[in-house]
């Protein structure tokens, strides 16, 4: 059973999964090995390879865990957290802890093994878009859970260990120390001015532009004022809303078109760089509705973190958002 630990002084807490040990390759330090088609548990015909599957999108029919399918959700093989089980929070001594109860699932994107998402079509993107919407749904309704993050890492230098485009989806019983900081920041401008600091940025940035990456009818990609990468850039749609997962239809077909674009305008401006994509929404335990606006965050891994970030939290950017901004506008897709 994994467990959640709590850091008494920090308040951090962090996962002791031990079960993640049995992980091809774990401990090695030549991560640039990943595991190709040969191999490859999420390529069609090897459904038997992966848990049975959760979700999946089938614009042919098709029976589950068969060949067939566009979309596929599985839970991790390896996971970080399970979900059968009880909380049993306790303390020892000083320290907290309780179980590692969640859920760890894999959204594979295409059934194609050499596609990526900048090259998959702006429909193809959408399923994928959709298959997040769906399972966050579903989970919620686990009263255990108080939030879900969906993340993606291309490459092995984004984390990723398998070459088969696929993201990831961990549903957590407490809500991480960063959405946490993220939130109670929209809360304290929020306070201050009634407004929402994301729309007030996006008013902000679409007046002034030096910044703004492209935008359409409902999503805006910009590079944010104070940037922790290089070419770090946000997703975020015009209307204010606090849940990705309650987000209206032309807001994903537009969502999928804009990171379709972006995408493949950082692909040609860096040279198809690793990468880690997140979905930054509302926890699903409070209501967060007038002060916080869902958004996608895009990180490509063009620099590493070091000694001076981890000992003092700030990050050295080579790049400034301004420049960023601009050779992606000049960039043609």
């Amino acid at each position: 059973m994994p467990e959640l630990r709590k850091d008494p002084v920090t308040g951090r807490w962090v996962i002791i999964s031990t079960d993640r040990q049995k992980r091809p390759n774990d401990f090695r330090f030549d991560r640039a090995a990943t595991i190709g088609r040969d191999q490859c548990p999420f390529c069609p015909g090897r459904e038997s390879l992966t848990p049975p599957e959760v979700l999946s999108y089938r614009q042919h029919g098709g029976s589950a865990n068969r060949p067939g399918w566009d979309v596929r959700v599985v839970p991790n093989k390896f996971p970080a957290l399970q979900v059968e089980g009880t909380l049993d929070r306790e303390g020892e001594g000083i320290f907290d802890r309780m179980n590692g109860i969640g859920a760890h699932e894999v959204i594979i994107e295409t059934p194609d093994h050499g596609r990526t998402l900048a090259s998959m079509s702006e429909p193809e993107i959408e399923r994928v878009l959709s298959a997040y919407r769906d399972r966050m749904l579903d989970l919620k309704q686990d009263r255990r859970l108080r939030h879900i993050l969906i993340f993606k890492n291309h490459g092995a230098a984004a984390g990723a260990t398998l070459e088969h485009s696929h993201s990831q989806l961990i549903a957590l019983p407490i809500v991480p120390d960063f959405v946490r900081e993220e939130i109670e920041g929209a809360r304290r401008h929020f306070a201050e001015k009634e407004r929402c600091v994301f729309c007030d940025i996006l008013r902000q940035e679409l007046v002034d532009r030096p910044r703004v990456v492209a935008e359409n009818a409902d999503i805006v990609a910009l590079a944010p004022y104070a940037p922790r990468f290089a070419f770090e850039t946000w997703l975020l749609p015009k209307r204010h809303a606090s849940r990705f997962e309650h987000a209206p239809r032309h807001e994903y077909e537009n969502l999928a078109r804009l990171l379709k674009l972006l995408l493949q305008r950082v692909d040609r401006a860096l040279e198809r760089p690793a990468y880690n994509l997140i979905v930054h929404t509302s926890p699903f335990s409070e209501d967060t509705s007038e002060v916080y606006h869902w958004h996608l965050e895009l990180m490509p891994r063009l620099t590493s973190v070091a000694g001076f970030e981890w000992g003092t939290g700030f990050y050295i950017n080579p790049t400034s958002p301004e420049e960023a901004a601009r050779v992606l506008r000049a960039v043609k897709p």
